[in-house]
């Protein structure tokens, strides 16, 4: 019986023809003509045939290294946003307390709105809820702190005064006017200087600020006393005109009764002397 390939390639003319290889690398898989195999028995591979694997597809390959690519990505600016957030917590926590422009890492004399655009900044940094520094709870009340005492007019006029003070003072130790070219033109050494020499006054301003407070609240102490002494006074006095409008009854009632036994004594004694008879 006849295969049904050389059914296809036999011509119309019934003479045999030796099929021809096709050597077009073209073809398709299921395009080429598969040797028919007995039943049983199983095909050889040619000896020079490489067996291949098959790839996987580069744009699979190029999609899972952009995958990893963001992942190390991500991991990297999380690691520099957290170093950024405990820079800043260190920062604020050895700046001096006092000087609400060193908290806020602001020049004095900066308008409002910079106050509260680095004060909103500063705050979304460090905020407690969006970082596990242990230190970012105090490192926030320390900024809010500095940005009130910045918002505050008087506040602010005080410390602005202290630091005015702290600059005069400087320039009277080296010598200088507002005019000389190393108080106009300040280099880092003379701004240090001046922040040393801020640090200064404002801890003596400080110390006195307490020691007011302190004399202030012994004088109020001692107001508070008079006013409860008076208080008392006037207590004890309600209470003793309380007791003699109570005690009213009784009293007259005493004096009745003791104007009663002296009557009855006089009566008493005019009749005894009567009696008596008179000598002579």
């Amino acid at each position: 019986m006849k295969s049904e390939v050389e059914q296809n390639l036999k011509p119309d003319n019934e003479q045999h023809v030796k099929p021809e290889i096709s050597k077009d690398v073209s073809l398709k898989p299921e395009q080429a003509v598969k040797p028919k195999l007995e039943p049983g028995t199983e095909p050889r591979i040619p000896f020079n045939t490489e067996l291949k694997q098959t790839p996987k597809p580069v744009a699979k390959l190029e999609q899972d290294d952009d995958k990893d690519g963001l992942a190390a990505l991500d991991a990297l600016e999380s690691e520099a946003k957290e170093f950024n957030k405990d820079a800043e917590i260190d920062r604020i926590l050895k700046a001096f307390k006092l000087d609400a422009y060193a908290v806020l890492d602001l020049q004095p004399g900066v308008p409002e709105s910079d106050i509260k655009l680095t004060y909103r900044k500063k705050s979304l940094l460090i905020h407690p809820d969006k970082t596990s520094n242990p230190l970012a709870p105090e490192a926030f009340d320390r900024l809010k702190k500095a940005q009130t005492e910045l918002t505050d007019e008087k506040a602010r006029a005080r410390l602005d005064e202290c630091i005015a003070d702290a600059r005069m003072l400087l320039m009277r130790e080296l010598k200088l006017t507002v005019d000389s070219e190393e108080i106009r033109n300040m280099d880092s050494a003379m701004r240090e200087a001046w922040r040393k020499k801020t640090v200064e006054v404002l801890i003596d301003s400080e110390h006195r600020r307490r020691k007011q407070l302190k004399a202030q609240m012994q004088e109020e102490g001692r107001e508070q006393r008079r006013v409860d002494e008076e208080v008392e006074a006037r207590k004890r006095k309600r209470e003793h005109e309380t007791a003699w409008e109570e005690s009213r009854e009784g009293r007259i009632g005493s004096w009745r009764n003791f104007q009663g036994k002296v009557g009855g004594e006089k009566e008493g004694g005019k009749k005894k002397k009567g009696k008596l008879k008179v000598l002579g």
